[in-house]
């Protein structure tokens, strides 16, 4: 005789569960597909970039590949979690209330689940909101080459075979893109790729050359388009810095500040 099992949870069903994914969803992307502010990258440039504006009242949508956020945050180099930034940007650290220490003069250490836990958690308390497992595709173009918003389509697409896949993408629009992909530097290879404009490619490792460059010529790179994180470095040819992230952070607090000049200025 089977045991009669004490309920502890409410009483709700499968299709209730689907119903609550599907129409919250749907109700968040229809609603996001014309924002003032499209990020395509979640590592910490974009998240950081992404929580100041979100905090200004920016209405922001960040576009992530993979099933995850974060990017290179979670593990520092050589798959080994801890994370190092060199001096000011302990100051992110403490901002973010992240633990940290100091290593050596001017460096410190942090975990990188804890860090990048708390860069996400600010950034999503702060009103961002993610499209993940969706990949960039092209750009939206307006009157003279303005970048006026991305294309996009689900990241398993690119997975299937290319005798199926006939997913045909779709567009958001937005005041602003930044492109935060890293060295790939994605948008930027995009616009490249229609004759627009022109990258240099990333140069070898030099943290202290690369970090100073990477604020220095965080920017608008094209009209409607900013770079921030390693997306400046692949797009002006500047060195690479390696496992630090001092620059993303504060690469990241500089594109918000440009957006939101950009922003104040076309309103």
């Amino acid at each position: 005789m089977a045991q009669k099992h004490k309920k502890i949870f409410a009483e709700v069903g499968e299709k209730e569960v689907t119903r609550a994914i599907v129409d919250q969803f749907s109700k968040q992307f229809q609603s996001y597909v014309d924002s003032d502010c499209v990020i395509i990258g979640a590592g910490p440039s974009g998240l950081m970039c992404g929580r100041n504006l979100a905090r200004a009242g920016v209405k922001v949508f960040i576009i992530e590949r993979n099933n995850y956020l974060g990017g290179g945050f979670w593990i520092g180099g050589y798959l080994m979690n801890t994370l190092t930034v060199r001096a000011p940007a302990e100051k992110v650290l403490k901002e973010l209330g992240i633990p940290h220490k100091e290593y050596s003069k001017g460096l410190y250490v942090a975990e990188g689940p804890h860090a990048c836990s708390k860069l996400i958690a600010s950034a999503c308390d702060a009103g961002v909101k993610f499209a993940n497992m969706t990949i960039f595709e092209d750009v939206v173009l307006r009157e003279d080459n303005r970048v006026a918003g991305v294309v996009i389509n689900w990241t398993p697409v690119k997975a299937l075979p290319r005798e199926i896949t006939c997913v045909d993408p779709v567009a958001i629009e937005s005041k602003l893109v930044i492109d935060s992909t890293g060295h790939d530097a994605c948008v930027v290879s995009k616009l490249e790729e229609r004759g627009i404009m022109k990258k240099v490619g990333f140069g070898a490792m030099w943290v202290e050359r690369s970090e100073d460059l990477v604020i220095e010529y965080t920017q608008e790179a094209h009209p409607g388009l900013i770079v921030c994180g390693m997306s400046v470095s692949t797009t002006y040819g500047l060195p690479r810095m390696g496992p630090t992230f001092g620059s993303m952070l504060l690469s990241g607090k500089k594109a918000a500040e440009v957006a939101l000049e950009i922003l104040k200025k076309n309103k």
